[in-house]
């Protein structure tokens, strides 16, 4: 391989590259903007849920239960209705979440140390959520039961007793429970595998459209040097759209940034390097622009939001899905920004992470690097 060959070529795409002032412009733009709509949109957090109340009791003992909802930062109480019919109507047209039913005899059951049923009417439409706000219901009953019964065993035995059981949480690595924190270092990770693969999915099918690739059949060039020279000059651009996609993250959304900067940066950098090689192969095995920025498009934008663990577990996919997520790259990725941003684990744990992109790296070299020889041939 010439030193002076792949110089060539990295100049010759960075030239390509600056020349379409509005193709730069919009690849270092976009990053940005992705993770500002999606960080500020794709939000995790449940609270403030819509709720309505129908006290058919209305004694202090039922007001005391609606006074633990609306201390609680996950239910905005928007009024209290005189049967299920306003409640139903709210679930059908979207303007509430949940209903809270008090029987009549509530109080009763209450002061005469009986259990006394309480009904949350929930709309199931979004399951994942409807399941977090069911939680947050229970939560708030069984708390204010407890402090019912604890009272009342004071009452009649005249000492004051406690809780059997006290626990105490401590929440490690996103202590505030914000959504944000954990969503936006994968999306950097997600958004940099698109963005990358977009860039460098064209450059080969638009040489031939151009008919330039006659003027590089050419020359000496060898493959390797075509494959180098071109993700060379797009790495520059993709590193320039990591940091600043990892500024924004950072100063913008506030994400914590507890382990190290250079191991970030080689994770970035050997990331960006197996998805810019990809995006070559891609680019070799198609015919026309057009059909390369579909399997670009195809073979990035779904499998990163999908199969990578930034919006689904993994660990609650189907086995064989399972198995497939190991083989994308974005999958490793989003494993290394969470446990850098916000664990501030280092390489003894995420070294098999970081092993897989440079293999990942390692192989697309060679398969970009083949196909380019065939295409060539």
């Amino acid at each position: 391989m010439s030193y002076r060959r792949l110089r060539a070529v990295l100049i010759k795409e960075l030239h390509h590259i600056t020349r379409d002032a509005r193709s730069l412009g919009m690849a270092l733009a976009v990053p940005v903007m992705m993770l500002l709509l999606y960080g500020y949109a794709l939000s995790l957090d449940v609270d403030q849920v819509p709720t309505l109340v129908y006290d058919q009791d209305g004694t202090n003992a039922s007001r005391d239960l609606i006074k633990q909802f609306q201390g609680s930062r996950f239910f905005d109480i928007r009024g209290a209705v005189d049967g299920y019919r306003p409640i139903e109507r709210g679930i059908d047209s979207n303007q509430i979440l949940m209903g809270v039913v008090i029987p009549r005899d509530y109080s009763k059951n209450v002061g005469a140390g009986r259990e006394a049923p309480v009904q949350i009417l929930l709309d199931g439409s979004d399951s994942n959520t409807a399941s977090i706000v069911l939680g947050y219901a229970e939560t708030v009953v069984r708390n204010y039961s407890l402090q019912l019964r604890t009272e009342m065993q004071n009452r009649r035995g005249g000492e004051h007793g406690g809780a059997p059981v006290d626990a105490r949480l401590r929440v490690w690595y996103n202590s505030s429970l914000e959504s944000k924190n954990y969503v936006v270092p994968g999306l950097i990770a997600v958004i940099l595998q698109i963005i990358a693969a977009l860039l460098t999915s064209l450059t080969i099918a638009r040489e031939w459209e151009m008919g330039t690739m006659e003027q590089l059949l050419s020359t000496p060039l060898r493959p390797a040097e075509i494959v180098l020279g071109k993700m060379l000059a797009y790495f520059v651009v993709g590193v320039a759209d990591a940091l600043m996609a990892v500024l924004v993250g950072i100063f913008v959304f506030g994400v914590p940034l507890r382990g190290s900067v250079p191991l970030m940066a080689v994770s970035l950098c050997v990331f960006l390097v197996g998805v810019l090689f990809w995006g070559v192969f891609v680019s070799a095995a198609a015919k026309t622009q057009l059909q390369a920025y579909q399997m670009g498009i195809l073979s990035s934008f779904l499998p990163a939001f999908l199969l990578s663990g930034f919006v689904y577990e993994i660990q609650t996919m189907p086995p064989v899905i399972q198995v497939i997520t190991h083989i994308i790259p974005a999958r490793y990725v989003v494993t290394l920004m969470k446990g850098i941003f916000l664990k501030g684990v280092g390489l003894r744990v995420l070294w098999g992470e970081l092993g897989f992109l440079l293999l990942y790296a390692t192989i697309l070299f060679i398969l970009a690097t083949r196909k380019v020889n065939q295409k060539l041939v």
